[in-house]
């Protein structure tokens, strides 16, 4: 659906006349303090997913992360702590390197080269972790057990020293760290944790500094300004939570940045004019854990009213944040004026993560199916469509919306991309399904199996589907069975010909779009449900401002023109692109054919995401 179709069809909080117009939040719950809904993402273990393009991307970021040597990983804390480092560098952001140098008033010269030592171990844990848990490998629990062992003696305060983002580094270490110990039970992760905690404490500050904040201190190095405490709170609520030390609560509730960014969020007031992207929305994630931590409402209140103010400010594909900053809410000009200012359009796998987080946490805490409409837009239109990381440490890291894009790198290696790459698509099938009380919800229409009991019985479903490719996605009781609700998302872009089947009779043709479709019987082994999505060809504007530039769309797919002129396009034209093969379509314009291909598909070819239409 489209950003104002969402905003508009929202419901307001108590305090949404706050919010500009044209911005109401969707209703946090009412009810018990902490979390109001009972639907929860399935266990790791519960989960497996079956061929296509999401279990292609798992396996190449397994492969990657398992051949890794150890010391090449451990080698900037060995060097750091004194210790003997053996092994080859990393290499880019990763190493322990002096080359490091930015100049503000001149960005052409910049070395990136050590700019954050060491600073994605945690995420490559994390990642590995939870793909142990998913799998039962004991290969990968030995792996993560061997890297957090040879961690331990690295850990201290000579790490910290000159130190570019002492707080970045560290919540991606507590993390990794949590992680280790809850999906891949090594022993060793708390005391880690304990001694890294009490290493990093003297880099901190007193709270969580905005950056205009950190601007007044002395400082010698603009990028010390860019460091993030407001992320700090997310990971350190997990290790309270798993029993890990009371002062973990204390140090998340510190770092709680509510005076710049949670109270007037929670009053639908956006403070994200000018706010670097990917770390704001991943601090939605800390509203979150506060919320299930404190039962303060405003958290909650502060995640959704976010949220609303990202979609109204995203790109077709969903995407945000063009130059990885985020816009004012009355801004007129910043999605039009970056398809001609920049090629860094979307921090695709940092903020696919941090959606993928606050979407799946909203949607099991409301119950609203539209968070993962808005989740599948951004699986499908952005992270399935990354290069592959390179064993070098090449990684995909911003989608291009300008007018003759192509697919790239970044230029350095082991940037940040890397590490929330690997997490991405370990979360992959818990972001398929959510479960509640008595019935089980399909969240993404995405080839997976997913295993549950109920009422003390054990059941498997599986789904097999080419969705959105193709127009279906079938449904089966692959074992046991049992009475429960089955419930499907329609998506709030469905046409009138959607229809669901139950082994082969409708049972619900139409269903209202843009909520979950209740199917409910006594199911039995062998039964089958399928959907089938009507999904028109429709035409999205970039914003109700610019209603000339307009990007193809066929249910959350945005079909992208490849290797195309410059030239305005009929609207007509577009309306009636015909799909020519598996993964393409084509128009006639008025130059000659025009080919379309969604950004999964599209490889070495020249594409734009919005093409000027003259009616």
């Amino acid at each position: 659906m489209s950003r104002r179709d969402f905003l508009a069809h929202a419901c307001t909080l108590a305090c949404a006349c706050m919010l500009p117009a044209g911005v109401p939040a969707l209703a946090a719950p009412a009810g018990d303090r902490g979390r109001a809904s009972t639907l929860q993402p399935p266990d790791y273990a519960q989960v497996r997913l079956l061929d296509g393009r999401m279990l292609d991307q798992y396996r190449h970021q397994l492969a990657l992360f398992m051949g890794m040597d150890e010391d090449r990983l451990l080698k900037p804390f060995r060097a750091r702590a004194g210790l003997p480092a053996p092994g080859a560098d990393m290499g880019g952001w990763y190493d322990d390197s002096a080359d490091f140098h930015i100049d503000p008033d001149d960005w052409s010269t910049a070395n990136w080269h050590g700019y954050i030592p060491g600073h994605s171990f945690g995420q490559y844990l994390s990642g590995l972790a939870r793909m142990h848990a998913a799998t039962g490998d004991v290969a990968i629990a030995r792996k993560v057990g061997a890297l957090v062992r040879l961690y331990l003696p690295t850990i201290g305060s000579r790490f910290f020293d000159d130190y570019n983002l002492p707080a970045y580094t560290y919540s991606k270490l507590v993390g990794g760290l949590v992680d280790a110990y809850r999906y891949a039970g090594v022993a060793e992760a708390p005391a880690a944790l304990g001694r890294l905690t009490d290493a990093v404490l003297p880099y901190l500050p007193e709270k969580a500094l905005t950056r205009e904040e950190r601007r007044q201190r002395p400082y010698e190095r603009e990028a010390q300004i860019w460091d993030e405490p407001y992320i700090l709170p997310e990971n350190l609520f997990k290790a309270w939570k798993l029993g890990l030390g009371e002062r973990y609560r204390a140090l998340a509730v510190r770092f709680l940045q509510d005076e710049a960014l949670f109270d007037p969020l929670a009053r639908g007031i956006s403070p994200f004019q000018g706010k670097h992207a990917y770390s704001h929305v991943n601090a939605l994630g800390s509203a979150i854990e506060a919320y299930e931590a404190t039962g303060e409402d405003k958290y909650l209140q502060a995640a959704v009213n976010g949220f609303a103010f990202l979609q109204q400010q995203s790109y077709a594909t969903g995407g945000w944040g063009p130059n990885e900053e985020l816009l004012a809410p009355d801004d007129t000009r910043g999605l039009a004026d970056s398809l001609q200012a920049t090629r860094r359009s979307f921090e695709t796998p940092c903020g696919a993560y941090a959606h993928f987080k606050i979407t799946r946490a909203l949607a099991a805490i409301t119950g609203d199916s539209r968070y993962g409409d808005s989740m599948e837009r951004v699986l499908y239109n952005t992270i399935l469509g990354a290069r592959p990381t390179t064993p070098e440490g090449d990684t995909f890291y911003y989608s291009d919306y300008s007018q003759r894009a192509r697919k790239g790198f970044r230029g350095e290696a082991w940037p940040c991309c890397s590490g929330t790459f690997v997490q991405l698509v370990a979360d992959y099938g818990i972001s398929a399904w959510l479960l509640g009380d008595d019935a089980v919800h399909v969240n993404l229409y995405v080839p997976s199996r997913l295993a549950f009991s109920l009422r003390g019985g054990d059941i498997v479903l599986e789904q097999r589907t080419a969705y959105p490719l193709s127009h279906s996605s079938r449904i089966r009781v692959a074992s046991g069975g049992g009475a429960f609700p089955l419930m499907l998302r329609i998506p709030a872009w469905s046409g009138r010909g959607t229809r669901v089947l139950v082994n082969g009779t409708a049972v619900a043709v139409d269903p209202p779009a843009g909520r979950f479709l209740r199917v409910e019987r006594p199911w039995r082994q062998g039964d089958e449900i399928e959907v089938r999505f009507d999904m028109p060809l429709r035409l999205e504007p970039l914003d109700a401002h610019h209603p000339e530039w307009v990007a193809a769309m066929t249910g959350p797919l945005v079909l992208f023109p490849v290797e195309a002129g410059e030239g305005a396009l009929q609207r007509g034209a577009l309306l009636a692109a015909a799909r020519t093969g598996p993964e393409e379509w084509t128009l006639h314009g008025t130059d000659g054919p025009v080919r379309l291909k969604p950004f999964m598909s599209i490889g070495e070819e020249t594409y734009r995401l919005y093409s000027r239409v003259d009616d």
